[in-house]
């Protein structure tokens, strides 16, 4: 089996990318809630056809043609805890499968194997919203897997151990997408790479493509929104309008006419004549004698 690298670089990166945007997403469910989900789907090996041909030829055989099967049905169990919006932990029992080959070799003979994969992972899963409904995934765990190989030869090839396995700690990641059908279901895409050991010293990656069904347990409810008429259109009251009558015209006073009366007539008394004396008059009269006695 082959370690496949370019999905091992776009799972850390996609996983990257949700780490880095789980700032910025909304947060939809106040408070956490536990989840549980089956996933069915195709697991997909890669044979290692030269190291075959290495172990024939030290046996003293040639390989002259080879059958294989890469292919085959893997499913998973898994239950989490989902934080908040943008991070889980989750942890399953997954089952990759079976794959084997069949060779043919000089001197006649045949040369068949087989491997079979399980075990239990626990995951960081990080979930980016994209739309209400839609939210795009990354994983990265660990996964403890045991491998079980079966051996069988005809001809010149010997087996020193038909039934030999192997339980071996290794690495997984994976993305993918995820629809919420209502609060109550989640359907899952994804693809896994998973790390792992056969039981002979071969090391290399198992591919799992993957529909899951998620069920949440306790999640929050959210109240539906009530439906509420479209407001009518109400016309602003009329503002009264302020009747003033036209003013009416008001001649000016006349103006004061000023009467002055004349002054009275100044009335000139001429002085009485006075008489003029006459000179009898003006002659001075005697005193009267004295009486002697």
């Amino acid at each position: 089996m082959k370690n496949t690298r370019t999905l091992r670089v776009l799972g850390l990166a996609g996983l990257g990318t949700l780490v880095s945007f789980s700032a910025f997403s909304q947060d939809y469910d106040s408070a956490g809630y536990a989840y549980g989900g089956i996933s069915l789907g195709q697991s997909q090996a890669r044979i290692d056809e030269p190291r075959i041909s290495a172990r024939l030829a030290s046996e003293g055989a040639i390989r002259s043609s080879m059958t294989r099967n890469e292919n085959d049905t893997a499913y998973k169990i898994f239950g989490g805890y989902q934080f908040n919006r943008n991070l889980a932990v989750e942890a399953g029992y997954f089952n990759l499968g079976k794959f084997d080959f069949t060779s043919t070799t000089v001197p006649t003979g045949t040369y068949q194997g087989q491997i079979k994969l399980q075990g239990g992972n626990i995951d960081l899963v990080g979930t980016l919203p994209i739309t209400q409904r839609w939210s795009a995934l990354g994983r990265a765990g660990i996964q403890y897997a045991n491998a079980q190989d079966r051996f069988q030869s005809t001809g010149s090839v010997r087996i020193p151990n038909a039934a030999p396995s192997k339980n071996a700690l290794n690495y997984k990641i994976g993305v993918g997408a995820q629809y919420e059908v209502n609060r109550s279901l989640f359907v899952r895409g994804e693809v896994e790479h998973l790390r792992v050991d056969d039981a002979v010293g071969n090391r290399g990656g198992v591919n799992m493509y993957s529909v899951s069904l998620v069920i949440p347990f306790g999640r929050t409810t959210i109240a539906a929104p009530r439906a509420v008429a479209a407001p009518v259109y109400m016309p602003p009251e009329p503002v009264p309008v302020a009747v003033v009558a036209p003013p009416v015209y008001v001649p000016p006073a006349p103006a004061p006419v000023v009467v002055i009366t004349p002054p009275p007539p100044v009335v000139v008394v001429a002085p009485e004549p006075t008489p003029m004396p006459m000179p009898m008059d003006v002659a001075p009269k005697r005193p009267a004698k004295q009486d002697r006695n």
